[in-house]
């Protein structure tokens, strides 16, 4: 089996290189890995190191939006590079760590699951304690999401997750920005063949505004929009 790691980025270069050292360094049970970065119109010289990054690595691949487009239009673009048999989004900041792979992509590989995401709220590993009114709205969000889609998701938001690449390319992505979380969830639970869906408790190491976090309320509120949306108009 082959893995292809998505990896979005918007000026992250604080990140990205010990983003791309763990991912590589990361067990991925067995896998021929390919990494696959899109920079989504940085400015702050991430370009310029997923650049080098990829002349060093051959088993990087990059694509540069030529401005800003957001996240789910970063995702687009690297859901349609992926060769891989497997499917894995992983963000550029470090709240997620590559070291959490195998919990991840066991339930694929094992063939019990067909989609995998990793879940801030099930776990009993180490997780920063940061912002009461994120973790609440992001409980309300999957609440909200599960009596649409009838599943027990305990956190819809996530942004570590694994497809098999047949079920996440089944899906057209129209989200640009953080509205693609629910979206995506939404899709593939009306799939005409709905997919095994598995959750995994993960570490997270979260972030403040100061420290580059980039998610605010407004997003919430287009959270709700898409939810509505991708689950009642399909």
């Amino acid at each position: 089996m082959k893995l292809s790691v998505v990896i979005p980025c918007y000026n992250e270069s604080k990140t990205i290189e010990e983003l791309v050292s763990r991912v590589l360094a990361a067990d991925a049970l067995g896998m021929e890995r390919e990494l696959i970065l899109i920079d989504d119109g940085s400015q702050d010289g991430s370009r310029d190191q997923i650049k080098k990054l990829a002349d060093a690595h051959p088993e990087i691949k990059v694509h540069l939006h030529v401005r800003n487009m957001g996240k789910g239009a970063a995702l687009q673009t690297g859901i349609e590079m992926a060769e891989g048999d497997v499917v894995l989004i992983q963000d550029a900041d470090l709240e997620y760590d590559p070291a959490d792979y195998p919990k991840l992509l066991a339930p694929i590989v094992e063939g019990k699951a067909d989609v995998v995401y990793g879940s801030r709220f099930k776990s009993g590993e180490a997780g920063r304690v940061l912002f009461y009114w994120h973790s609440i709205g992001n409980r309300a969000l999957t609440t909200l999401s599960n009596m649409f889609t009838n599943v027990s998701m305990t956190d819809m938001e996530t942004g570590f997750k694994a497809f098999r690449s047949e079920v996440i390319k089944s899906i057209t992505i129209r989200e640009n920005r953080f509205g693609v979380e629910p979206e995506i969830t939404a899709k593939i639970c009306h799939l005409e063949n709905p997919p095994r869906i598995y959750e995994v408790g993960i570490s997270y190491s979260g972030r403040t505004y100061s420290e580059g976090k980039k998610i605010t309320w407004k997003d919430g509120l287009w959270a709700i929009y898409c939810i509505v949306r991708y689950n009642l108009f399909r």
